[in-house]
């Protein structure tokens, strides 16, 4: 780490580390790619230079980088990550936004559960007509019975006429 000087009004010196990238993404576990990426879309400032051009950081830089991968995690995108972020730069309460983001999200996440529910039901229905179908009676070169199984038989040909994709007869 680096140290920077930052000089306050009484005249005193203090030092405060720096990092160069390196250094936060081994801190933080984002990677540089990932940190340099943060910075073009604004969600992580962009950082100092030192005199021989490397990125450098303040320590508040691994705490903002930490919340923005919780908060990924929450499912928040990057640009709802940056208004949260921005809101709290000029001072504002955020619970609010966040708290709307977050059901937001959940109800996203309930719509979603619920077509894999009914995608995983669906798969169990086809393995088990799967396991009981004879292979001697999957003569259609069109179709698989497991997936678009027989429908009904036409009285007057005997053709099959089964839903999949469109229904149509055999």
């Amino acid at each position: 780490m680096v140290p920077f000087y930052t000089f306050h009004p009484t005249g005193m010196s203090s030092t405060i580390p720096i990092m160069q990238i390196g250094e936060l993404a081994r801190a933080t576990g984002v990677n540089t790619k990932t940190i340099r990426f943060y910075e073009d879309v604004g969600v992580l400032p962009p950082a100092e230079r030192a005199p021989n051009g490397y990125r450098t950081y303040h320590p508040d830089a691994v705490e903002r980088l930490r919340f923005i991968r919780e908060a990924q995690a929450t499912g928040l995108t990057l640009e709802e990550i940056t208004s949260v972020l921005e809101l709290r730069e000029q001072g504002a309460s955020t619970c609010q936004h966040v708290l709307g983001l977050l059901e937001h999200h959940l109800r996203d996440l309930d719509t979603r559960i619920a077509a894999l529910q009914k995608t995983h039901r669906e798969l169990e229905t086809m393995i088990e007509r799967g396991q009981a179908l004879d292979p001697a009676d999957c003569a259609d070169p069109h179709r698989c019975q497991t997936i678009a199984p027989r429908t009904s038989l036409t009285a007057e040909t005997g053709a099959e006429l089964h839903g999949a994709p469109t229904p149509h007869r055999h």
